[in-house]
């Protein structure tokens, strides 16, 4: 097994360096000048210089790239053009709306998605199953800004049940940050329901047709555990395959959420620095969120071999 995680870790450094030379490329690939477009129409070609110096587009793109890598190896991402401060700071400020609120949509997810698809496949043709099948595809069809603003409307100022805007850390108390983040996990987490629950009913639905479902069955075993014990553990390869896929869907996802909720993630940090143009905050954000993907399809690589003895290292 060491053999095979190490092979899986190597696999993974190309992405990651593909990545970065991409994210790095931005300065160079964007239309026009950016120290021209960032000095604004009125500056001067002194300024224009100092902020092409800066941005290191004064020197050649081999040596910007070895720079900025090995900075950021040591965790220095650069200042920001906008507020003069260091974007590891600026990153880490935001850190903790945005992995609250995946977080709480993780569970959230989870815990509602695959019940629905178990209990789709078990009744498979059922009006319970036509009605999780209904939701499922009016989750992948409605955009997520759109349901967003609908429960923000009805729940938050109709009902006046939770809060519409901004985020309480959790220092502050258990109840008070999970009540800020209801509303926005509810909206990012829908689509995310649509995506797990199908895959759950169809993957359910071919493990239900097996000889020891059946087995298990005339044993006399409660359709309890025939579900959740010997059919959901078979089924678990394609859930926990989308599951990690679904992470890209809830990063982007989550930056529109954060702006439709003002929540002061990073989100909303990416959005904010696109429309000041600010590229050593974008390039950041950009790598970290790659990053987090690049890590999570690895780590759910590493669980097919824990989760399914049938796949060999």
């Amino acid at each position: 097994m060491g053999y095979y995680i190490l092979r899986r870790i190597l696999a993974t450094i190309p992405v990651v360096v593909f990545v970065m030379v991409f994210i790095f490329s931005l300065l160079y690939i964007t239309p026009g000048d950016p120290a021209a477009i960032l000095a604004g129409d009125q500056a001067t070609q002194e300024e224009i210089n100092f902020i092409r110096n800066e941005l290191g587009l004064d020197r050649s793109f081999p040596v910007r790239f070895v720079e900025w890598s090995s900075g950021i190896l040591q965790g220095d991402f650069g200042t920001s053009i906008f507020t003069r401060l260091p974007v590891a700071q600026m990153i880490l400020q935001r850190v903790e709306p945005t992995v609250s609120l995946m977080v709480v949509v993780l569970i959230m997810a989870i815990s509602v998605a695959v019940p629905l698809g178990v209990l789709a496949a078990w009744k498979h043709g059922s009006l319970l199953d036509r009605g999780i099948m209904l939701f499922a595809v009016l989750g992948f069809s409605v955009p997520v800004f759109v349901i967003g603003y609908v429960l923000a409307w009805f729940m938050g100022l109709q009902l006046g049940w939770l809060p519409v805007q901004g985020y309480v850390p959790l220092s502050k108390g258990f109840w008070l940050w999970l009540r800020m983040l209801l509303l926005p996990a509810a909206t990012l987490a829908t689509f995310y329901v649509a995506i797990i629950a199908r895959i759950t009913r169809a993957a359910m639905l071919e493990i239900l047709l097996q000889d020891y479902i059946r087995t298990a069955r005339a044993k006399g075993l409660s359709e309890w555990a025939v579900l959740f014990i010997h059919g959901l553990r078979n089924a678990s390869v394609p859930i926990i395959t989308v599951i990690g896929i679904g992470i890209a869907v809830m990063i982007s996802g989550a930056v529109v959420i954060e702006s439709v909720f003002a929540l002061p993630g990073l989100g909303r940090l990416t959005v904010d620095s696109i429309l000041r143009r600010d590229y050593p905050v974008i390039q950041a954000v950009i790598l970290i969120f790659s990053f987090v993907y690049v890590l999570i399809n690895l780590l759910i690589d590493l669980s097919y071999t824990l989760i399914d003895p049938r796949i060999r290292y």
